[in-house]
C-alpha cells in the first residue's frame, strides 16, 4: 500500500546521515569486479546488478542481526509493482554463506533480489565499517526489538540452526547504495552502527519509487 507523500529530500547526493562522499572512481571500478553469490551459489559479477537500470542496493549485517532480520522484514513490504513502475530493482547484499540465503527470505518473507559477499570484498572496497563506530542513540522505524530481546533472539537463532553460525561477521555494519544505470552513483550511505540504516522510503524516494506505509494502522483518506 502507498504510503501518504514523503517529505521532500533536499540533501545532497553524497552528503545524506552517515555519508561523506561519493565512492572514488577507482573504488567503484573495483567494487565492480568483484564477484556475489545467488541462492544457489552461482557466481554474478556485482556491476551486472545496475549496469541496465537503476538498482537500490543495500548491504547489511550478518543475517542472525536482529536489526538485520527487522529491516529486511519491512524491505519485504514494497510492492514489486512500485519496483516495475520506476523500473528499479531492489537488491539486498549479505555476507554470510550462500546457503544461508533461502531460509533467510523464508524468515523475513522477502522475495526481491538476495546476493551474499561472503569475503566482504565490496563492503571493504566501498569503506564500510567494522564496529560499533558511534554510540549515539539512534531509533530506527524498521526495528520494533529493543537491544535485550534482540540479542536474545538472535542467539537463540544462532543455537537451534543447523550448525552454530553467525551467518557473517558480527562486527561488520552494512550500508546503502542507489546506483546505475551504469557506473553513476547516486547516493551512498555507510552505517555507523546497527541501528543507522537509512530509512526504506527514504532511499525509495531517492530512487523515484513510491514510498510504502509501513504503520498497521489503517489509513484514512479525506474525500
Amino acid at each position: 500500500m502507498a504510503g501518504p507523500p514523503a517529505p521532500p529530500v533536499t540533501q545532497q547526493v553524497g552528503r545524506a546521515r552517515g555519508c561523506g562522499r561519493r565512492p572514488e572512481q577507482e573504488r567503484l571500478r573495483e567494487a565492480a569486479r568483484c564477484l556475489v553469490l545467488d541462492a544457489d551459489g552461482r557466481s554474478v559479477p556485482f556491476q551486472a546488478l545496475y549496469a541496465e537500470q537503476k538498482a537500490i542496493v543495500l548491504f547489511v549485517r550478518n543475517f542472525l542481526c536482529y536489526t538485520c532480520k527487522e529491516y529486511v522484514e519491512d524491505l519485504a513490504k514494497v510492492p514489486k509493482a512500485f519496483l516495475q513502475e520506476s523500473n528499479v530493482r531492489l537488491i539486498v547484499i549479505g555476507q554470510s554463506s550462500y546457503h544461508h540465503i533461502k531460509s533467510f527470505c523464508s524468515l523475513t518473507g522477502y522475495t526481491h533480489e538476495m546476493y551474499v559477499d561472503p569475503q566482504r570484498e565490496i563492503y571493504k572496497v566501498l569503506g564500510m565499517k567494522r564496529g560499533e563506530g558511534n554510540k549515539v542513540s539512534v531509533r530506527s522505524p524498521h526495528v520494533k526489538s529493543n537491544t535485550l530481546l534482540g540479542s536474545i533472539r538472535s542467539i537463540w537463532r544462532a543455537m537451534t540452526g543447523p550448525a552454530f553460525d553467525f551467518q557473517g561477521d558480527p562486527a561488520q555494519q552494512g550500508g546503502a547504495l542507489i546506483i546505475g544505470p551504469g557506473n553513476e552513483v547516486h547516493f551512498l550511505h555507510l552505517d555507523k552502527n546497527r541501528l543507522d540504516h537509512v530509512p526504506i522510503n527514504t532511499v525509495l524516494q531517492l530512487a523515484g519509487v513510491k514510498t510504502v506505509n509501513f504503520s498497521n494502522k489503517p489509513q484514512i483518506i479525506d474525500i
